[in-house]
């Protein structure tokens, strides 16, 4: 009887996700098509909500220290448990860098890694391979073109392989906990199907112009919604945020401190989500929810949510009425209820 063959060694890739939500809501077609192409990834974040937000994927998720040489010692530290059990890791290029920072990059560098990037911020040599950063063309391309590249250096022949060559669709799953422990706070707080998600705040100014995102005119809609619509409107404040939610949304039901993968079972049990440009919005939209999504000063051609269950609704130069988004809500209502 013939020997088994001995199974492959994992190919092994470090991911560096961005540091905000959206950001990396926007990557998870870039890290399907990777783990299509066959690597094993390890992702590393910033934000120590990253592993809650992604909770239904396959991938471990290593959070990163304060401190730079922290940083670069738990970096140093994943290298070599890595190239130990994977005998080409350390011969090719092993880590794409979604941040365009200076420091994203030093940080790999300095811990022995090999990494892909965009060229920004004069970082270029501290990467071993950079591309320009695009400056047209929505962020989720960006992410996927430099996937794209990388793939094309290390499998040459990617290019016999048409499914590695289309974008994925980007999809959040929601972890059945997750979905259980939504369903629990909704039915402690009395709250039934159907019911309305409002996403107001938003953390950072927009891209270009650095402007205020938020609706100036989202407090009046959420008090008209709430007279007439007739439904539950129910609202999740990060932190810092609860006390002006509970001061400025009285009419809606505020719940606080819910992990970001109860939040995301929120959103998409909801019967409708509205939305300024924020990552809750890219969250809706990455579990399917119908979201109408206020964009506001923010470029919709670079960061709009995808997805086929998303609505834009322009606000600049001209912010929306607050009646205007209440007949979109009920447009979207009608047709969301009777499918």
């Amino acid at each position: 009887m013939a020997a088994a063959n001995p199974p492959a060694a994992p190919l092994h890739l470090v991911v560096r996700l961005r540091n905000w939500v959206g950001d990396v809501v926007l990557g998870l077609p870039t890290l399907a098509v990777l783990d299509q192409a066959g690597f094993s990834l390890t992702l590393v974040a910033r934000g120590r909500w990253a592993p809650s937000l992604l909770q239904g994927l396959p991938w471990p998720v290593v959070v990163q220290p304060s401190g730079l040489w922290a940083r670069v010692t738990q970096l140093s530290e994943l290298r070599d448990r890595l190239s130990a059990s994977d005998p080409s890791f350390l011969r090719r290029l092993n880590t794409l860098v979604l941040p365009q920072s200076f420091s994203s990059a030093l940080e790999v560098r300095l811990a022995g890694l090999r990494a892909i990037g965009h060229a920004n911020e004069g970082r270029s040599l501290l990467l071993s391979h950079s591309i320009p950063l695009p400056t047209e063309g929505h962020v989720a391309w960006r992410y996927f073109a430099l996937s794209q590249r990388l793939l094309g250096l290390l499998q040459p022949d990617v290019q016999h392989h048409p499914a590695l060559l289309a974008m994925p669709k980007l999809h959040l799953p929601v972890s059945k906990a997750a979905e259980t422990a939504a369903q629990q706070l909704l039915q402690h707080h009395g709250v039934r199907q159907p019911y309305l998600m409002v996403c107001p705040f938003a953390g950072g100014k927009s891209a270009t112009g650095k402007l205020d995102k938020s609706w100036p005119h989202f407090p009046e809609f959420v008090a008209l919604a709430a007279q007439r619509l007739g439904l539950a409107l129910v609202l999740c404040p990060g932190p810092g945020e609860v006390d002006q939610a509970q001061s400025t949304y009285p009419a809606a039901l505020c719940l606080s401190g819910c992990t970001l993968d109860t939040y995301a079972a929120l959103l998409q049990s909801a019967a409708l989500v509205v939305a300024i440009d924020t990552g809750p919005a890219h969250m809706a939209a990455a579990v399917g929810a119908r979201v109408l999504s206020i964009m506001g000063p923010t470029l919709a051609s670079h960061w709009r949510p995808l997805g086929p269950t998303v609505e834009l609704i322009p606000g600049h130069p001209l912010w929306p009425t607050p009646q205007h988004v209440l007949e979109r809500c009920t447009a979207a209502l009608a047709a969301s209820l009777t499918l």
